[in-house]
């Protein structure tokens, strides 16, 4: 995942005009040929509705009619879209936290107080942090008066689709204390996840282990560019059920070397992966064209029979009247055509 001068930008107004609550649809009109996407005993899955290129803009039918329209049998579902469908208040319908810019660039938890623009990135400033923080204190009282049964409908909606949440993605993930904590590994228990996902967050990680431990729920922590395999060891260290959601192009990019090595000592704490293609460079690229060894990790996957998701995460820039969908499906087909050789 990055962050975009247009994603700071719509950080607390990005909701989606569309209804708020479950309405008929996508969901009743399901035909019993399910989608598919599980390929020699390796389930290929989809990171949505970032994939779609939003956080914010979807609600969980919205991103549902779109995945089944893929093939695609299994999903990193982000918790807009599921609150969004719940009723979520548009206003607060927040993307990426500060907290998680800081992790992707300052995972160790050493961000100066005024934090200069990445390349090519929004410099986010204390007004954006105030504004933010506004928003997340009014969310925060909407989830905890939220009847957790309720995200029940979502996952039936999916279900009887074909399409198994698998993870849920929270952005903020290092802010959560207590209740909001609770909410998290409640909500993802609830639609029926395997494990949440969130930005990692050197500091965070104690308060992460206690409450993982405390729920005994997976919590895969993702990779940026300054991640190292020692930091993940020290997080596996502090619980049994803190694990990696390991992206193999940032750890290619960030690391200079291929995450052939980490997958194969500690595949056993991977929750899942964000399967990309990158140049050491750290440059996107179509599947197949970068030094991301895409190819063989599946196929290791695949040969090892390792119960690890290899989870598509899109995020080729491409021109705004790109048929973005069908640039995802040439993604699918690459890995289908990698594990099916």
């Amino acid at each position: 995942m990055s962050f975009s001068r247009r994603d700071a930008t719509r950080w607390l107004f990005a909701a989606p005009a569309a209804a708020l609550a479950l309405k008929p649809g996508i969901a009743a009109t399901i035909k019993p040929d399910h989608p598919h996407s599980k390929w020699a005993g390796v389930q290929v899955g989809l990171n949505v509705p970032y994939s779609f290129g939003t956080r914010t803009a979807l609600d969980a039918e919205q991103v549902l009619e779109r995945t089944v329209a893929l093939g695609i049998s299994s999903v990193e579902l982000r918790i807009q879209p599921i609150e969004i469908s719940l009723g979520l208040p548009r206003e607060l319908v927040l993307g990426p936290a500060p907290s998680d810019y800081k992790a992707v660039y300052y995972p160790k938890g050493d961000a100066p107080a005024i934090l200069p623009a990445a390349p090519g990135r929004a410099v986010l400033t204390q007004a954006d942090f105030d504004a933010y923080d506004a928003g997340a204190i009014k969310r925060r009282a909407w989830r905890l008066a939220l009847p957790i049964r309720s995200v029940e409908r979502v996952r039936r909606m999916y279900d009887a689709a074909g399409v198994k949440i698998d993870i849920v993605k929270f952005d903020g993930i290092n802010d959560f204390e207590g209740e909001e904590m609770d909410y998290m590994f409640n909500i993802a228990k609830a639609i029926g996840a395997r494990a949440i996902s969130g930005e990692m967050s050197i500091p965070a990680i104690p308060n992460l282990a206690k409450a993982a431990d405390k729920h005994r729920f997976m919590v895969g922590l993702h990779n940026h560019l300054p991640i190292t395999p020692a930091m993940w060891e020290d997080a596996f260290r502090q619980s049994r059920y803190l694990g990696a959601n390991l992206d193999i192009g940032h750890f290619l990019a960030g690391n200079q070397m291929s995450p052939v090595p980490f997958i194969t000592e500690h595949h056993a704490r991977i929750t899942h992966l964000h399967v990309k293609d990158k140049t050491l460079a750290n440059v996107n690229v179509d599947f197949g064209k970068g030094d991301t060894p895409v190819r063989e990790i599946l196929q290791l996957i695949r040969d090892k029979r390792w119960n690890i998701p290899a989870t598509i995460e899109y995020e080729i820039p491409l021109a705004p009247d790109t048929d973005r969908d069908a640039e995802v499906r040439k993604a699918i087909d690459y890995c289908r055509l990698c594990l099916v050789d």
